[in-house]
């Protein structure tokens, strides 16, 4: 009998010459042909903060830990480059990790900004989701928002290069209802892995989410939907949320009462029942029909 494939760690490159670093985890019986779940992380965050997701989901689901575009491991266009910072190029490199790993469809999991792009994909990629979901997630981020995020800098994506990767990360590590870290030791580890990521490529792709706006996709979104929903993030409202819910037909919504915006983070175990049970229950409908 074959063993596993367990964790493995490769980088993609695209047409347009740019890479991306996926880690696939995949502790599913050998003789079984598992779905997969796609993960992207929020802004600033890459596949490794998501290491403590993987013993739950990875015994049922083959797990792909994506970096975004100028994320981790992922290339970081600079300013020189002739890059098309644009949704479609996104959801195209998306596309085209799909088609590299030859999966046809995939359960896409979006935590924060990355939801946005779960949204977008959702509405003009339906055939390639199982489903969605989105973990506080804005539709787009407003004016207040890029403020908080520019720390006094004339721009959000200025102060990602004055600051740093590191230095930005500690800014908004005091802000409250974002990180919320009770464990000093915690904080320090996710500063180390914020800096993993280039000023410059968090500042590229902060330029491209300062216009990005999924409001009028979501009537379009067909595909089963899950939100997870927090209580207390400083970047997404709970009224946002629901308004999310209300507008996508069919979607299931779940409150989860973290300390703030990161509640993949701080609530893992109740973000992973909640996945679970509606996985499962997506399983359920499947085998009778229903989607």
């Amino acid at each position: 009998m074959d063993e596993p494939a367990n964790s493995t760690s490769r980088v993609l490159t695209h047409p347009n010459g740019q890479t991306t670093h996926l880690i696939v985890d995949d502790y599913t019986d050998a003789w079984v042909e598992p779905q997969t779940i796609l993960i992207q992380g929020g802004f600033a965050r890459h596949a490794g903060f998501w290491y403590h997701w993987i013993p739950s989901l990875a015994r049922h689901y083959r797990v792909i830990r994506r970096d975004t575009r100028g994320h981790g491991k992922s290339s970081a266009p600079s300013r020189e480059d002739e890059y098309a910072y644009t949704l479609d190029t996104i959801l195209d490199e998306i596309v085209d990790t799909l088609d590299q790993l030859k999966l046809s469809q995939v359960h896409f999991i979006g935590e924060s900004t990355s939801g946005m792009l779960g949204e977008a994909f959702a509405a003009k990629f339906p055939s390639r989701l199982h489903s969605l979901t989105i973990i506080s997630s804005p539709t787009h981020l407003p004016p207040p928002a890029l403020e908080l995020f520019s720390f006094g800098h004339t721009s959000w994506p200025e102060a990602c290069r004055k600051l740093g990767s590191k230095g930005w990360g500690e800014r908004l590590a005091r802000v409250p209802g974002t990180l919320s870290a009770a464990d000093p030791e915690y904080e320090a580890w996710w500063l180390s892995q914020i800096s993993a990521s280039s000023g410059e490529g968090l500042a590229g792709y902060a330029e491209f989410l300062s216009s990005l706006d999924t409001r009028l996709l979501l009537s379009q979104i067909s595909v089963p939907m899950l939100i997870l929903a927090p209580a207390n993030s400083a970047a997404t409202r709970l009224e946002e949320q629901l308004d999310i819910a209300r507008q996508v037909k069919g979607s299931k919504l779940v409150i989860i009462h973290g300390r703030g915006h990161e509640i993949y983070g701080d609530k893992a175990g109740d973000c992973l029942r909640a996945v679970s049970e509606f996985l499962l229950e997506l399983e359920l409908r499947r085998s009778l029909g229903e989607v």
